[in-house]
């Protein structure tokens, strides 16, 4: 299996209030590809970090395979949730690792 972790801040010019509606969006969007994707094990965004982190939003997902992700990656669906949360996050970080 593969674990497929991304993590961002939201753009700049939001108030709490957008950001919470944001999140919101951005959370419901990523999780349903569970159900639309194949190779897709586990798919969970958490959008209300502690005062302690860095990053406002996680993707935490877990794939059957590398090569389940890397058809996730190119789905059209993912690709037009990635282009969604574009245009509401940035200083995007990724880390993909074999989960034993």
């Amino acid at each position: 299996m593969v674990r497929h972790i991304v993590i961002w801040n939201y753009q700049e010019g939001f108030s709490p209030e957008e950001k919470a509606l944001k999140g919101k969006e951005v959370k419901e969007k990523l999780e349903a590809l569970k159900e639309i994707i194949s190779g897709v094990i586990a798919l969970n965004v958490h959008i209300d970090p502690l005062s302690s982190s860095t990053k406002d939003v996680i993707l935490n997902s877990l794939f059957e395979s590398e090569e389940a992700l890397s058809a996730y990656q190119v789905h059209p669906a993912h690709k037009e949730v990635s282009a969604f949360v574009g245009t509401v996050m940035k200083d995007r970080v990724c880390m993909d690792y074999y989960e034993s």
